[in-house]
């Protein structure tokens, strides 16, 4: 029997994700504050290489990510080296997202207690639901990190204003 808390868990990390960037435009999305190196766009984007590596790498699958993705958002990524326009839109990663969890949505709501409980394939130390819902954890990290950022951005425009 499929585990409906695992749908309902990506629900919510997700929803929670799509909710704080509601409104961002552009230049406050592309944002870096001095000292850090990441903006909300990257989290965006960062938030579905996870998500999407981990849960298809775990099931023995192959990720879908869009060209160059890995590159710009993944673990590894040095967002500072990237030249700016490679970037997409934050939109256009907003668009991923939902796409995203309409089709994982799908997929865990499949996915048998038998095959959540296997070793996940690059991780054999963990199941498949404890990657899974690493995945998650890092989500709502990353989405925590977009709150802050939000909130560091409002900070700015109180001080510098007349």
């Amino acid at each position: 029997m499929p585990d409906t808390t695992l749908v309902a868990m990506f629900d919510e990390v997700r929803r929670m994700t799509l909710r704080i960037l509601e409104g961002v435009d552009e230049p406050v999305a592309r944002w870096t504050p001095p000292g850090l190196n990441n903006s909300t766009l990257w989290h965006a984007g960062h938030n579905y290489v996870v998500i999407e590596c981990i849960a298809m790498q775990s099931l023995g699958r192959e990720p879908v990510l869009p060209h160059g993705w890995g590159e710009m958002f993944g673990w590894d990524s040095r967002p500072g080296d990237i030249a700016p326009e490679r970037f997409p839109h934050l939109a256009t990663i907003i668009g991923v997202l939902q796409t995203q969890h309409e089709r994982l949505r799908d997929l865990f709501a499949e996915l048998t207690e038998e095959e959540l409980s296997r070793p996940a394939a690059p991780w054999p130390e963990r199941t498949v639901l404890q990657m899974i819902l690493h995945a998650f954890q890092d989500e709502a990290a990353h989405k925590g990190e977009i709150w802050l950022l939000r909130k560091l951005q409002r900070q700015a425009a109180i001080t510098e204003s007349p």
